[in-house]
């Protein structure tokens, strides 16, 4: 039986908050990709589990789903303009959708649209749209209130738009303008009022990772992956702590950082990952190599630790999934599964959504990959999209564009 590694950090309350089945945030309740529930299918029948509703025609985009107290949110983009919307979680109707922003001007030009997903918290989601602008909107789909990173914190992003998915932490939201005024931001969740805004020396630009917690000696701060390098600054005052260089990347720093105590998994696309270790240092705090790999670059899909083990493809389009020991960087196995794919965890079992459009269920350990079922998108996009699979309250959820598929995964 594996065992899974949970981050050493509580992400605010979103997670206490709520029932363990729910899905409040990107990555689920700790950032982890992992859930922890039970009961759910250990193989799947033939054809994959029962489609319980099928949603469509709600939007376009590349975000994933959260669920919590009976509601499925996500973003989306209609029109040239981004909404949140809402989604009944019996059946997947929906109730109201309230627009956020403007679709962001990509430099590339590819991939237009929403790709953040909403962070829910109480009575209230914080979404960020492509162009930069944060709003806070109440459950009844009322906004409360808005800031545009761009514009009011001379932010500056990458070659797709804004697309992190921001952190509630307590009472704050955590944000990355980019930039060298703020490059990361502090808000008050009830109001935006600003907190602190952290200054990177050199600034630098916010391109696709979310911010993670992480707490060293007692002391909280915030990480982030940034164009030119990963870096953290203190949770309380937003002071310039640490960064590292060695894995920056020209256009795709991806991944949310991976927390195992006091070690940080970061990683660009292109250029490889490497797992870090930080220390007090004087006022500051070092960030020294534990192991790093070209060949470890796991992109859209994300990275999920367990039991000392990291999982997470990388390699391409063809891709292959990845079994690394975190202590070390050795490569237990690699295997070819369903290509580059998107990754969660829940009930002992990984579950793998590919960019081909295959989605699987599979018992990993340091020893085999076991794959235990797997199906084909029946509705795949001929555009390519990411969104992560999301497992709550015995459902599995996999968004392509404007289709959102809910599959029953629970043991009868």
């Amino acid at each position: 039986m594996i065992r899974f590694t949970a981050s050493v950090v509580a992400v605010g309350v979103v997670a206490a908050a709520l029932p363990a089945a729910d899905w409040p945030q990107w990555r689920g309740p700790d950032r982890t990709g992992i859930s922890a529930e039970k009961g759910l299918l250990q193989e799947w029948p033939e054809g994959g589990p029962k489609l319980a509703w099928k949603a469509d025609k709600f939007g376009t985009g590349y975000s994933s789903p959260v669920v919590v107290k009976g509601v499925v949110y996500t973003q989306t983009t209609r029109d040239g303009k981004e909404f949140v919307v809402a989604l009944t979680e019996a059946d997947g109707k929906e109730k109201w959708a309230t627009e956020i922003g403007k679709v962001g001007a990509n430099k590339g030009p590819q991939y237009p649209g929403t790709r953040a997903t909403p962070t829910a918290d109480g009575d209230a989601l914080f979404c960020l749209a492509s162009d930069g602008e944060l709003n806070c909107v109440g459950t009844d789909g009322k906004v409360r209130w808005h800031k545009n990173l761009a514009k009011e914190f001379d932010g500056e992003v990458g070659n797709w738009a804004y697309t992190e998915s921001v952190l509630v932490d307590g009472d704050a939201v955590v944000c990355t303008p980019g930039g060298k005024t703020a490059t990361l931001a502090k808000l008050k969740k009830t109001t935006g009022e600003v907190i602190w805004k952290a200054a990177v020396p050199g600034g630098d630009i916010a391109d696709y990772a979310s911010v993670m917690p992480v707490t060293v000696n007692g002391k909280k701060q915030y990480v982030q992956h940034m164009r030119k390098a990963a870096v953290g600054v203190d949770a309380e005052t937003g002071k310039f702590l640490w960064k590292n260089s060695k894995t920056q990347d020209a256009g795709a720093s991806i991944l949310t950082p991976v927390v195992d105590k006091n070690v940080v998994f970061v990683a660009g696309s292109r250029t490889g990952g490497a797992a870090l270790k930080l220390t007090p240092d004087g006022d500051g705090v070092k960030a020294d190599e534990v192991f790093f790999d070209k060949a470890f670059g796991p992109s859209s899909g994300g990275a999920v630790l367990l039991d000392g083990h990291l999982y997470f493809t990388a390699g391409g389009l063809a891709g292959k999934l990845y079994c690394v020991e975190f202590a070390t960087g050795l490569v237990k196995w690699t295997e070819t599964g369903v290509g580059n794919a998107s990754l969660c965890y829940a009930d002992g079992r990984l579950y793998l959504r590919g960019w081909n459009g295959e989605v699987a269920l599979a018992a990993v350990s340091p020893d085999k990959y076991e794959e235990k079922g797997r199906f084909k998108h029946p509705d795949k996009s001929k555009i390519q999209g990411w969104p992560h699979p999301v497992v709550a309250n015995g459902k599995l959820y996999v968004r392509d564009m404007d289709t959102l598929l809910c599959f029953d995964v629970a043991k009868k």
